[in-house]
């Protein structure tokens, strides 16, 4: 999936995998990360969720990668926050009260720009890239991220190969974090014939 892809959906409103609502399973389950209060976490592919203010709202730094600049626009707009926009490390970044958007390339990158980061939220990332997609994906997050960082990851299981967003069923999601992160099943919901899975990733170390 190339990035014209992406700019073409938000720009036709194509946007149904947008939830209007904080994720049930994000609810339920952050607390197993058990963080400190005012700790850095990254969202990655954030899109426009509102998620992002829940967490904030929980007293964290969020950090959110989006690639769509249409999408980080209609975040400030549809909440009513005014942020300051700079242009820095090769990505427009706007921030507003402990909320911190950069976008651009989730690939182009690098460590420095996520020290600290004590957790990830990832519930439309991973499962909104193709198969292929998936494993440098995983590989540049396992590259780019500190010791120590918890992951709360939401994955979809479903049977066929349709997408975006695509089914990730465990044993792969296994094969691609099992190396660095032990891997805990916390939760699961149904949708129609779809499984929403939420999982707590935390590092070996």
């Amino acid at each position: 999936m190339e990035h014209d892809f992406w700019h073409q959906r938000w720009s036709e409103g194509r946007i149904g995998f947008h939830q209007s609502e904080i994720n049930s399973l994000l609810l339920s389950n952050w607390q197993s990360l058990d963080l400190a209060e005012g700790s850095r976490v990254f969202v990655p592919l954030c899109g426009k969720s509102k998620d992002l203010l829940w967490l904030r709202e929980q007293g964290y730094q969020v950090v959110g990668n989006e690639l769509s600049d249409a999408a980080s626009d209609a975040f400030f707009k549809e909440n009513n926050l005014l942020p300051e926009r700079v242009s820095a490390f090769g990505y427009e970044i706007r921030s507003v009260d402990k909320l911190l958007l950069m976008t651009g390339d989730f690939f182009a990158l690098r460590p420095d720009h996520l020290e600290g980061m004590a957790a990830v939220y990832d519930r439309a990332a991973l499962i909104a890239l193709p198969p292929e997609m998936r494993q440098q994906y995983a590989q540049k997050m396992c590259k780019v991220l500190p010791e120590g960082v918890k992951m709360l990851l939401i994955t979809l299981e479903f049977e066929g190969d349709s997408g975006p967003p695509f089914s990730v069923p465990g044993q792969e999601l296994e094969s691609l974090y099992g190396g660095r992160f032990k891997l805990t099943r916390l939760q699961e919901s149904m949708e129609g014939d779809r499984t929403e899975v939420c999982w707590l990733l935390v590092d070996k170390g």
